[in-house]
């Protein structure tokens, strides 16, 4: 018989925030972490505040397709 694949799924984060001229240098794209989460603990759409280096911040990151 086949195994289950499990509860477990590979999400991508992206950053949410607005990549604008404040006088300094701006970079092009946007950021993406990747992570894992498990579909039955957490079936919303996941959000974490982690590093972004496109807007030297903290900000938050939101789960997308």
């Amino acid at each position: 018989m086949a195994k289950n694949k499990g509860a477990r799924i590979i999400v991508t984060l992206e950053c949410e925030c607005k990549h604008t001229k404040n006088n300094k240098i701006e970079k092009s794209g946007t950021f993406r972490y990747t992570t894992s989460k498990n579909r039955r603990n957490q079936p919303n759409r996941l959000e974490l505040k982690k590093f972004c280096p496109n807007c030297n911040c903290h900000s938050n990151f939101k789960e997308i397709k």
